[in-house]
């Protein structure tokens, strides 16, 4: 298990929606959320379960970022892929969690470890946290994750189901 892990708005939103944030402790002792990340969710209100689950989960630690990295900025990501990035590159070894394809692609120019959520329910899975990944798959993907079929598929043939 990581010391931490640096996660994005969209695994944050998706896990806390389907009542399964608590698979991140299984990855890493704390979960950082970057500044610009965790105003993003807040901004929506005590209403919002994300919103709650930031505020009243004392593991999830919302984090200032650095100075973005001319390296990060020239991918022109969102501020939360962005601001994740940066910090976990203030943070060699450190693994971000993010489900945006652009902002994958630059962890791995950046050698920063990567993870989505889909990657996190299939270890979850693996190490015996959940008995079966189809039923929270197909939770996250009732909270708006979105998954082809193929994705699917392919990530059930992994863990054996």
């Amino acid at each position: 298990m990581a010391d931490k892990v640096i996660i994005n708005a969209s695994p944050l939103i998706f896990l806390s929606r389907s009542k399964h944030i608590g698979l991140l402790q299984a990855f890493a002792d704390e979960v950082w959320i970057p500044e610009p990340v965790a105003m993003e969710i807040l901004h929506r209100g005590q209403q919002d379960i994300t919103a709650r689950t930031i505020e009243r989960t004392e593991w999830l630690l919302t984090r200032s970022v650095p100075h973005l990295p001319d390296t990060v900025i020239e991918w022109r990501l969102g501020a939360g892929e962005s601001s994740v990035l940066a910090l976990a590159s203030e943070h060699p070894g450190t693994e971000a969690i993010i489900d945006d394809l652009a902002g994958r692609k630059c962890a791995a120019s950046l050698d920063i470890p990567v993870r989505g959520t889909l990657g996190i329910i299939l270890i979850a899975k693996q190490r015996g946290l959940i008995p079966k990944a189809r039923p929270v798959i197909e939770e996250l993907m009732s909270s708006g994750l979105y998954l082809s079929k193929k994705i699917v598929n392919e990530a059930l043939r992994r863990v054996k189901e």
